[in-house]
């Protein structure tokens, strides 16, 4: 019974490949490291196809554990089938490896023993927790995220603006892309947005947080859930989200703030302080791992369109971070007076970079409170590289308020996604 199961996991798992357009992924992995390789990121985001593009000239064992048909198997006994159907192999790839219970003694003991093992995983902390005890120094991970709007290009084929008419359909694939988001199946197997967000937002709410963390008040963690999804590139306080559900505590909503980090639904960046300590007090802003989530699922945003921008922007900066720059840090600023700036790029001790997102098609249209704050900021942070994302506004600008001065570069957000600026 074990082996016609992994028999019939793997044949559907060469089928799709065989079958779906194969885009090839920005993020770059090195497979002859003797480590334990370790994918993670949010359901159907690719892991799989990511990690099989790597094996796929190779002979590898393959088991998947988001299959409940395997969940109350001995390790032991996988690994004896996997010998039965691919003979004497040393590959291993282990799909959604936190299914199976104490997964991380399992592996050590395959590591050990000289195996080539792949793992892909969704929650965050059961993988990092794990690793961080049983595999310390033993392991290498990355995280892969939602197709990137370059990506996105790429499945249509339109990768580069080489005319007028290339630069318009361009513009006009950013609009959908803001829609539907970046998930491979959307995208390459042109799946209902709508349908397919709702079941897989729910599929993780329910089965991925709610049953594995024993949640009691499941209709009120729903109910959160959701206002985190119309609240995307806003600012969230603990203390009032406690009030408005009448959760007992606050150390819940922390709670359960942190199971929505963990399943990658979604992630808090932090306000900039120089002090450390203050940082834990302020609100933090939430985001989306996917504008698909937020404008299929939430009618606040169906035409929220600076909001999106600045969510898609937010996701584009932590994909950077996790695939070229892992040093980089992303904050958000805001004073006592209320002047905001979207995002604090930080690599070490230096500010490297401010950035503003707005829906404008000219510099009439940008808001001069977002141009005073990135001068403001600019100025206490010690930074000089100020930048204005725009929908489709590009210039360069020498800007004084008040004393300040700064030279501010306003970037279409197409060019921003596609060069990388």
């Amino acid at each position: 019974m074990l082996k016609e199961i992994l028999k019939e996991q793997r044949k559907y798992l060469d089928e799709r490949m065989k079958t779906s357009k194969v885009i090839e992924r920005e993020r770059k992995f090195d497979r002859h490291t003797k480590l334990v390789k370790v994918i993670s990121g949010v359901r159907r985001c690719g892991k799989s196809f990511y990690t099989y593009l790597i094996l796929k000239n190779q002979n590898f064992g393959y088991a998947n554990f988001d299959d409940e048909r395997l969940l109350n198997s001995e390790p032991e006994e996988v690994i004896k089938a996997i010998f039965e159907i691919y003979g004497k192999i040393n590959i291993i790839f282990f799909d959604e490896i936190q299914n199976l219970p104490n997964w991380e003694i399992f592996v050590n003991r395959l590591h050990r023993e000289g195996f080539d093992v792949y793992l892909t995983g969704s929650n965050a902390r059961l993988l990092s927790s794990e690793l961080a005890t049983h595999l310390t120094g033993r392991h290498v991970k990355l995280e892969l995220f939602p197709f990137s709007f370059r990506e996105y290009l790429k499945t249509i084929n339109l990768e580069s603006a080489e005319s007028e008419r290339d630069l318009s359909l361009l513009k006009r694939e950013l609009e959908e892309y803001i829609k539907t988001g970046g998930f491979p199946e959307i995208l390459v197997e042109k799946e209902n947005p709508y349908v397919y967000l709702t079941e897989l937002f729910n599929q993780i709410i329910e089965r991925d947080i709610i049953v594995r963390k024993r949640i009691r008040y499941y209709r009120t963690f729903k109910e959160l859930a959701h206002t985190l999804l119309s609240t995307i590139s806003g600012e969230i306080s603990v203390h009032r989200m406690k009030n408005f559900f009448r959760i007992g505590s606050e150390h819940t909503v922390k709670n359960y703030f942190e199971y929505l980090k963990e399943s990658y639904l979604f992630f808090f960046l932090d306000r900039f302080s120089f002090k450390p300590r203050e940082v834990e007090g302020f609100p933090k802003k939430v985001y989306s791992i996917d504008t698909g989530f937020a404008y299929q699922l939430s009618l606040r945003f169906s035409e929220n369109t600076g909001r999106l921008m600045e969510n898609l922007v937010a996701v584009e900066l932590m994909r950077r971070r996790s695939y070229f720059n892992p040093v980089m840090e992303v904050f958000y600023f805001r004073d006592s007076q209320g002047h905001e700036v979207d995002f604090v790029i930080k690599e070490g001790l230096k500010i490297k970079e401010l950035i503003q997102v707005t829906y404008a098609n000219s510099f009439d249209e940008v808001d001069h409170r977002e141009i005073r704050a990135l001068l403001k900021a600019g100025e206490l942070l010690g930074c000089k590289e100020l930048k204005v994302i725009t929908w489709d506004y590009e210039d360069e600008k020498e800007i004084s308020w008040f004393g300040r001065k700064g030279k501010i570069k306003f970037v279409p957000m197409w060019r921003w996604l596609v060069s990388g600026l």
